[in-house]
């Protein structure tokens, strides 16, 4: 009886440990799954040369495969974690046995125990179990590494415990962490970096150099030692490696570079348009239209500018005040974290710092420990208005030793964009002063009026129509009905006539009856079609004020709208990103979608190489795009943009002002980049008197084009090849052939010398409706101009 209980007992324990076993392991899933497996992996976002400006990732991590894996970083993980990886089968029973008898010691001491997991067995229980500390899920992460083991070779499982395993600063990955610790790639990191990543896995926390250094060091010295014995490094080099400090990033970094933040916020945007939320963990690699040089200099010229307009208004006093005592310093940090965020110190200027008045005469201390005086001309710049007192605080940045300069966050705002005329690619673009003090893109985002600077694309419409640079309009008083039936009586901004003037001065004065004439000759209809055929924006009522500016448009669109100028009348698309590349190299979007021919792949045979077509679809003459570029070139030469001439270089323009001086604009363009920088308040209220866009916008623009042209040789337009060139008043303009002004016919009895006038008919053979002037009342010369265009009109 007792045998058949015995029997009996283990057979229910068999039994009880067979159904265990079929619960335990029936949903296991198969190791072999894991073949075609890759982690969340952040998007990573470039310029145009290389340099990496972004990451879009839920978890921040540089997916690196392992044949691009440096051997040393494979060795210092091996060191750490798993030095019998290559040779044992999944699990290292030495292994477990030397954790077995240090757990011994570890309950005694109530430490945490020691698994003796096996790399394998690490990525079985991170990638394909849970964290729960339990003898079924031990069993099961054994079983798995077993099937690792059968199904992927060993360089893959190291390759997906390196790029999958969290190593603390926000980093998964030995890529990710490589950057985030020491701004490095894995390749450039010294025997003492790589050893310190090594040192992670065992508590990424628990090493950190910020708050546990002595640990760190500790830790990071004993991976080195481990290399040593494994043969792995020299003795030499590691004593030495053993001696160095643990120096890491103050915070993990998204770039190096810093300057394009409005930029790859913009490239998310559309990204995401395009890929959706796999954006943020399948790994693409996006290649940008960014020129990073350029962009710096946008964001510098954008920011002086702004700060230079707020200057011209004053100071506007103190963020705070408190005492003035030898430990001020916390005080002003504490009042600084209550001030709203638009009116701190932005990220984009390190050298702005706290500083402490310590007398109205201008005597300053700085958070940093140094102290001196106020410049002179920012000490009267502040008296001017509402002064200083002790116990101000206050933003100042050294000038030099002792000297400290006044600084103030500018309430306005703006935007630069510059796009190359010919691809639409945008190669720098700043969507406000400070992307740390608002996020809002207001070159793609701010639909705000344009004033004067859409005049451009009327006098296009009108040009393609019936008129030609020959023709002369009335800048006289005229009235309509408006589009609210109420009477309209537009006027020129300095409220004077000119009379009779040439098409071209209409435009380089930039004369709202002149335009206003046009746009009446040519119908309001053609004009408005035209100018949403140019890009400038979807739709646009039919309405007169139009072609004045009342409309809404972003900085984004109208400036790449000027390319038509450029590029021979072709509408090209803006865009920002060039092209997207899959984890595994494959172009899955590409913004070129020209083909190009067959010979594109052909051997080279020295002859002339293929060549594609210009982007883009005409959408005007090329002839009629030259004649405006002609004319706003004027604009620079002799007109509202005349400032800009000093920089010496081939360039058009235009300047534009909205009512109450709302906005100021500048769009202009040299024979390779186009560039349009608006200023204004996000509220919409004016920039004060006389602030046109010939003085707000007009010098940023001039301080970007000085820098983005330093040390380029001078190119010219190109001018159409079957245009006809003559001289009209004393101006080279061109002509559509049979549009060319004529000589008229000697008369047969010679009554002597005729007026310069006379010579010419400006209606032709088009019939067009083209004034001239008769010849005892040629036009008055313009009045000089006291300002640029605004237009106090609608």
């Amino acid at each position: 009886m007792a045998g058949v209980a015995v029997m009996t007992a283990v057979a229910i324990a068999g039994f009880a440990v067979a159904v265990y076993a079929a619960w335990l392991f029936h949903d296991m899933p198969d190791g072999s799954e894991l073949a075609d497996f890759h982690p969340v992996t952040s998007a990573r976002v470039f310029a145009w040369d290389g340099t990496l400006i972004g990451e879009y990732g839920q978890e921040r991590r540089i997916y690196v495969p392992y044949s691009r894996m440096p051997t040393r970083v494979t060795q210092a993980f091996l060191a750490a974690e798993d030095r019998n990886f290559f040779t044992h089968n999944g699990v290292d029973v030495s292994g477990v046995s030397r954790a077995m008898a240090k757990n011994v010691f570890n309950l005694l001491r109530g430490k945490r125990f020691e698994g003796g997991s096996t790399i394998t067995q690490q990525v079985a229980k991170n990638l394909l179990l849970n964290n729960e500390r339990t003898v079924g899920r031990k069993l099961k992460e054994v079983i798995l590494a077993r099937r690792l083991e059968n199904s992927l070779p060993k360089e893959q499982i190291l390759e997906l415990y390196l790029n999958d395993i969290y190593l603390g600063y926000r980093s998964y990955g030995v890529g990710a962490a490589a950057f985030n610790y020491f701004g490095k790639s894995l390749d450039e990191l010294s025997l003492s970096e790589l050893a310190f990543l090594g040192a992670l896995p065992k508590g990424p926390e628990n090493y950190r150099p910020s708050t546990h250094k002595a640990a760190a060091i500790a830790r990071r010295n004993w991976v080195i030692g481990e290399m040593l014995k494994a043969g792995w490094v020299g003795r030499a080099e590691a004593e030495a490696a053993m001696k160095e400090d643990l120096v890491i990033q103050d915070k993990p970094r998204r770039a190096k570079y810093q300057d394009a933040d409005y930029f790859v916020s913009e490239v998310e945007l559309r990204a995401k348009r395009l890929f959706n939320d796999a954006i943020y963990t399948d790994g693409y690699y996006v290649k940008t239209t960014l020129d990073p040089k350029l962009q710096t200099m946008a964001r510098e010229a954008l920011m002086t500018g702004l700060e230079t307009y707020d200057r011209r208004h004053g100071w506007r006093g103190a963020w705070s005040n408190i005492p003035v005592t030898d430990t001020w310093e916390g005080e002003a940090e504490a009042a600084e974290d209550k001030l709203p965020e638009s009116r701190r110190a932005p990220s984009e200027r390190p050298n702005w710092q706290i500083g402490l008045i310590e007398k109205s005469s201008g005597a300053v201390r700085a958070i940093d420990g140094g102290h001196g005086s106020i410049r002179g001309d920012d000490l009267a710049w502040a008296q001017a208005t509402r002064g200083l007192k002790a116990g101000d605080l206050v933003y100042v940045s050294e000038d030099t030793k002792g000297v400290y300069r006044l600084r103030q966050v500018p309430k306005v705002n703006g935007s630069l964009v510059a796009v190359d005329p010919y691809s639409g690619r945008i190669v720098a673009m700043v969507g406000g002063y400070s992307y740390s003090l608002s996020k809002f893109n207001r070159a793609t985002m701010a639909q705000r009026q344009p004033g004067s600077s859409i005049k451009p694309f009327v006098y296009a419409v009108a040009l393609s129509k019936d008129f030609t640079p020959a023709s002369l309009v009335d800048d006289g008083p005229i009235s309509m009905m408006g589009g609210d039936g109420k009477q309209w009586s537009p006027e020129n901004y300095e409220h004077d006539y000119l009379g009779m003037q040439p098409i071209r001065r209409g435009l380089e004065l930039s004369r709202n009856l002149m335009t206003v004439r046009l746009a009446q000759k040519v119908g309001i209809k053609p004009v408005t079609q035209g100018i949403v055929n140019f890009g400038v924006l979807d739709k646009m009522p039919n309405e007169m004020s139009m072609v004045l500016g009342a409309g809404e448009v972003n900085p984004y669109r109208l400036t790449n709208a000027y390319s038509i100028f450029v590029n021979g009348g072709r509408k090209v698309k803006p865009h920002l990103i060039d092209e997207v590349q899959d984890r595994n190299g494959k172009v899955v979007y590409k913004a070129d979608e020209r083909v190009c021919p067959s010979a594109c792949t052909a051997d080279f045979d020295g002859l002339e190489s293929p060549r594609l077509q210009p982007q883009g679809d005409v959408v005007l003459d090329p002839i009629t795009a030259y004649e405006v570029n002609s004319m706003l070139q004027g604009v620079i030469q002799r007109g509202t943009g005349a400032a800009a001439r000093s920089l010496g270089i081939p360039m058009g323009g235009k300047t534009g002002t909205t009512n109450d001086y709302r906005s100021a604009w500048f769009v202009g363009y040299t024979a390779e980049l186009v560039v349009g920088v608006f200023v204004g308040f996000d509220d919409n209220s004016s920039l004060g008197n006389h602030e046109t866009g010939a003085v707000a916008a007009l010098p940023i623009w001039m301080d970007f084009m000085k820098n983005a042209n330093a040390g380029k040789p001078i190119r010219q337009f190109n001018k159409p090849k079957d245009a006809v060139y003559m001289s009209v008043r004393g101006m080279e303009e061109a002509f559509k052939p049979g549009t060319e002004p004529k000589y008229n016919a000697a008369p047969e009895s010679d009554d002597g010398p005729k007026p310069y006038l006379d010579t010419w008919t400006d209606d032709g053979d088009n019939g067009g409706p083209v004034t001239v002037v008769p010849a005892e009342e040629p036009p008055p010369p313009p009045k000089k101009r006291q300002a640029e265009d605004a237009t106090p009109l609608y």
